[in-house]
């Protein structure tokens, strides 16, 4: 288990999310619970990267329930096709926010988010399991890079589900 999470803010946007990755496969090698894991990608995640908000939502019949995060406190349970996770869930897609204040039906857990970047999390049977979600209290705060190693430890966190 590692002892720190560092990402090197001199680097590019693309090579920090490389290190990341690899910091991460390494916190999680060896440990079976799911939502340690999670909790600790999280973590590693609002820290390394400063993200105003981070974490995860796993799918539970016809709704999205609160997993672990870091941040404000969160919308509990959302509606699949709701707001940018539900719509990202239904989608099996994901997606790029660059003002969710012109999202349509976008759901404010927090006025302070202004941006956000949603990421679906398969299981082996390519069903959607968990939605990855990321704010940011900047608008067009994220771009291809972000969605690229976002996407990256969303296949990380899709291995875990095994």
């Amino acid at each position: 288990m590692a002892e720190n999470f560092i990402i090197d803010q001199d680097k590019s946007k693309s090579e920090q999310y490389a290190e990341a990755l690899l910091q991460l496969e390494f916190l999680v090698d060896g440990e079976p619970n799911l939502i340690a894991n999670i909790s600790n990608v999280m973590a590693a995640l609002k820290y390394g990267f400063h993200f105003f908000w981070v974490g995860v939502y796993f799918v539970n019949q016809d709704e999205l329930i609160l997993g672990p995060f870091q941040g404000p406190v969160a919308c509990t349970r959302i509606k699949k096709g709701r707001g940018v996770c539900g719509t990202a869930w239904k989608e099996r897609k994901t997606l790029l926010v660059p003002n969710v204040d012109e999202f349509p039906g976008h759901i404010s857990c927090s006025s302070a988010s202004k941006s956000e970047i949603v990421i679906p999390v398969f299981d082996s049977n390519n069903e959607v399991k968990l939605i990855l979600d990321v704010d940011s209290e900047e608008l067009n705060a994220f771009d291809a890079d972000d969605k690229k190693g976002l996407e990256a430890i969303a296949v990380l966190i899709s291995k875990l589900l095994s």
